[in-house]
C-alpha cells in the first residue's frame, strides 16, 4: 500500500482526492493500492492509520478536517505521525508555498517521499535544490521526488526531458509556451488573419474565464513561466541557471507595475493598448504571430531567456489553440524538435501528472495489496 498524505487540499488537492477515490473503486487498485491517510490546510490536520474512506473523503472539509478528532495544523507534526504509520508514504504538496518547499529535506531524512506540483523547491534557492536533489538520489531504495506536475501539469515534459538525458542524448534547446494564461492570450490577441481583439480586451476575456490570476500582473510579468524554465534547465543539468540569472521580459507596462490594485490595472490597461497593436502589426507584417515563450538554451546557458517573441505562421507554436502548452526539445538526435503538446494547466490535469507521478512511486518502490 502507498500511504499519501496531501498538504494543502484545494482546487488541485480536491481534484486529486476524487481521481484517488475512483482508482480506490477500480480494478486496478489492486496492482496499484493507493490511500490517502493525512490532510492538513492552513488551520486542520488529521493523520490515520488506516485510509480514509471513500465516504469521508467526499466530504474531507467536514468529515476529516472538520471533525473533533483533527488537530491543530503543524507540518512538523504531521511529518512525525505519518513516518510513525510506516510502510511507503508520498506527502503530495499542493501548495505554492516556500515554506513548505523548505520542508522537502526534512521529510527526504525520515524516509518520506516527496510528489508535488509546487515549483518553489526546484527553482528558487540552488542550495535548497542541491539538497533536495541530492538526498532523493543518495541511494536506489532512498526516498524519492517526482514533479513532473510543476512543468505543463499532466503533460509528460520533465518525464521526456529525462528520457532524453539518461539515454545519453545532447540537449541543445528547448523552447515552449509554458502559460496557459499568456498561450489563451496571444493565441486570441495575436492571430495570422488579424482577427484578435484589442490585447486589453482579451486580457479582461482570460479574468473573466478564470485564466489568469486575480491580478493578471502577476502571469504577465513572466516569472511564473521563468520559474520553468529553470525547472528545466536545472534538469538538463544547468544547475547554474536561475531566476536571478535569467532575462525575463516583463511585459506589464512600466506605469502599471506599481499601481495599488488589479482593478486600477485593468481599468488603465486600454490607454497602451496602442503599443501591443504596434507589436502586433509588425509581427504580421513579417508573416509572424507573436507568442511569449520561455527558451533553455543548452549550448550557451547564458542565452537561457523569456521573452515575447514572433514565429512564422506555419511555425507549431502559431498553431495553438486555447490555452495549451506547447514544448519543443531539438537534440543531437532530433534535430526536428520532438514536440509535446496539450492542456498545460487545470486542477484535473494537474491532478493526473500528481496522480502519475504516485504510480512511479509504487513501481519503483515495489509497492503492491500484499
Amino acid at each position: 500500500m502507498l500511504n499519501v498524505a496531501i498538504v494543502g487540499p484545494g482546487l488541485v488537492g480536491s481534484a486529486l482526492i476524487e481521481q484517488l477515490v475512483a482508482h480506490a473503486q477500480s480494478p486496478r487498485f489492486a496492482a496499484l493500492p493507493i490511500a490517502v491517510v493525512g490532510l492538513i490546510n492552513s488551520k486542520k490536520m488529521a493523520v490515520s492509520p488506516a485510509p480514509f474512506t471513500a465516504a469521508s473523503l467526499a466530504d474531507w472539509k467536514t468529515a476529516i478536517l472538520g471533525d473533533k478528532a483533527a488537530a491543530a495544523a503543524d507540518l512538523a507534526q504531521f511529518a512525525k505521525q505519518l513516518s510513525a504509520i510506516g510502510g511507503v508514504t508520498a506527502v503530495v504538496d499542493c501548495t505554492s508555498s516556500e515554506s513548505v518547499a523548505q520542508r522537502y529535506p526534512e521529510w527526504l531524512a525520515s524516509g518520506l517521499h516527496v510528489v508535488t506540483p509546487n515549483k518553489k523547491a526546484f527553482s528558487g534557492d540552488e542550495a535548497l535544490f542541491r539538497r533536495i536533489r541530492d538526498l532523493s538520489t543518495a541511494s536506489p531504495g532512498g526516498p524519492s521526488v517526482y514533479h513532473e506536475a510543476t512543468v505543463g501539469a499532466g503533460l509528460p515534459v520533465l518525464s521526456t526531458l529525462s528520457d532524453l538525458v539518461r539515454t545519453g542524448d545532447r540537449i541543445t534547446r528547448i523552447e515552449g509556451v509554458f502559460s496557459g494564461t499568456l498561450s489563451y492570450l496571444f493565441n486570441n490577441f495575436s492571430t495570422p488573419d488579424a482577427s484578435g481583439s484589442s490585447f486589453s480586451q482579451c486580457v479582461a476575456v482570460a479574468k473573466a474565464s478564470g485564466y489568469t490570476e486575480p491580478d493578471p500582473r502577476d502571469d504577465l510579468n513572466g516569472m511564473d513561466v521563468a520559474r520553468k524554465v529553470t525547472i528545466l534547465a536545472r534538469a538538463a543539468g544547468l544547475s547554474a541557471v536561475g531566476l536571478d540569472t535569467l532575462a525575463v521580459e516583463n511585459i506589464v507596462p512600466e506605469p502599471l507595475r506599481a499601481v495599488e490594485s488589479a482593478d486600477e490595472f485593468m481599468a488603465r490597461l486600454p490607454e497602451f493598448d496602442a503599443h501591443f497593436k504596434a507589436l502586433n502589426e509588425d509581427a504580421l507584417a513579417s508573416g509572424s504571430v507573436l507568442r511569449y515563450v520561455g527558451s533553455v538554451d543548452a549550448v550557451d546557458p547564458t542565452r537561457c531567456c523569456v521573452r515575447l517573441s514572433r514565429f512564422p505562421h506555419d511555425h507549431p507554436f502559431a498553431a495553438l489553440k486555447g490555452s495549451d502548452n506547447i514544448v519543443a526539445f531539438t537534440t543531437e538526435r532530433f534535430p526536428i524538435p520532438l514536440i509535446v503538446q496539450g492542456a498545460g494547466a487545470g486542477a484535473a490535469v494537474t491532478a493526473f501528472g500528481i496522480f502519475a507521478d504516485l504510480i512511479k512511486v509504487c513501481e519503483r518502490f515495489g509497492v503492491n495489496s500484499s
